[in-house]
């Protein structure tokens, strides 16, 4: 699963859905140092996001950590599931557990992304 997904260095995943969209959230890894899941603040649809600036935070027992926006664009959908359960970050990261997505506005952005091997590889090596 990792594998077809595309990373940031701050934990944030990508995949791609062919219709010039992207589904993001946080990784098993990420999911797993913040523990228990309490609350997602989700962003708005419609909200523009900036690569590399945060547009959702994520409350677990132990942190809030924010969650950065891979990629520039525009908010199209949300997980609206995370409002009344936002466990399905832990249980469930890269299905259930999406938060955004989000249409792309620079298809080269998605060129600055780690490749799901190479993520994989450096998060074993911290």
């Amino acid at each position: 699963m990792e594998k077809d997904l595309k990373f940031t260095a701050s934990h944030e995943w990508v995949r791609e859905n062919g219709d010039g969209t992207v589904t993001v959230g946080i990784s098993n890894h990420a999911q797993g140092l913040l523990g228990d899941v309490v609350f997602v603040d989700l962003p708005d649809v419609d909200d523009e996001v900036t690569a590399g600036e945060n547009f959702s935070l994520v409350e677990s027992v132990k942190a809030a950590s924010d969650i950065y926006a891979p990629i520039s664009g525009v908010i199209v959908e949300i997980n609206e599931e995370l409002e009344d359960s936002p466990e399905l970050v832990n249980e469930e990261p890269y299905e259930g557990g999406w938060i955004a997505r989000i249409k792309l506005s620079d298809d080269g952005d998605l060129e600055n992304l780690i490749p799901g091997d190479q993520y994989l590889e450096s998060i074993e090596e911290e």
